[in-house]
């Protein structure tokens, strides 16, 4: 694991309350999937221990283009200096009450194997994740941060660093793909989330 001074940068409410609720009704427009890997019912079952939350995929320009900028700042003012050229599809992700998403990490151990397409030979290097919830829409919901190298899963006590807590509405926190993270359960409401992966080539 590479040693860095942060681990995340945070904007404080750096999108527009309009942007958010743009994204926020054309999100809720669109069909919804619970978030999970693999149609075999038993891993379903599996992942909800793991993950219970309800996504939208998006690709429309405009969404990244608020974005980006800020992921480049972030990438900049933090010392990363990664070098990427391509951002996945967008993640809108809506939590209500029970939902949570546990101790994960972005970043996969094998580059993309997708010929013919700009993901392939990239990994994930830079991960955001934008609050388009008010913090008075909903309880719990937290974002926390593990900054060791492993599952906080495998021990029983760990630090964690919480940026989220009372996250202003149109708050954007950019971070390594490699950094463990989770979602805590919302315990009221409902809390609306946009999530891009940005990716490179390896060593660069």
């Amino acid at each position: 694991m590479s040693t860095y001074k942060y681990y995340y940068w945070k904007f404080d409410a750096a999108l527009s309350h309009k942007f958010c609720d743009e994204v926020i009704q054309y999100g809720l427009q669109k069909h919804d999937l619970t978030g999970k890997t693999g149609n075999d019912p038993r891993i379903t079952k599996k992942l909800k221990k793991e993950r219970n939350s309800n996504i939208v995929w998006m690709d429309d320009r405009w969404i990244y283009k608020e974005i980006q900028p800020f992921i480049h700042e972030a990438n900049r003012r933090a010392g990363w200096n990664l070098q990427w050229d391509h951002s996945e599809s967008c993640q809108f992700t809506k939590y209500n009450k029970g939902q949570f998403y546990d101790w994960h990490c972005d970043s996969f151990p094998e580059p993309y194997n997708k010929p013919n397409t700009l993901q392939h030979g990239k990994i994930r290097k830079l991960s955001v994740t934008c609050a388009l919830s008010d913090p008075s829409e909903y309880e719990g919901g937290e974002i926390e941060f593990d900054f060791r190298d492993y599952n906080p899963t495998q021990r029983k006590k760990y630090p964690v660093k919480s940026p989220h807590k009372g996250a202003l509405k149109g708050s954007i926190i950019v971070f390594p793909s490699f950094v463990w993270h989770r979602v805590r359960p919302v315990q009221k409401g409902t809390r609306y989330s946009l999530v891009i992966w940005n990716l490179g080539y390896p060593l660069r």
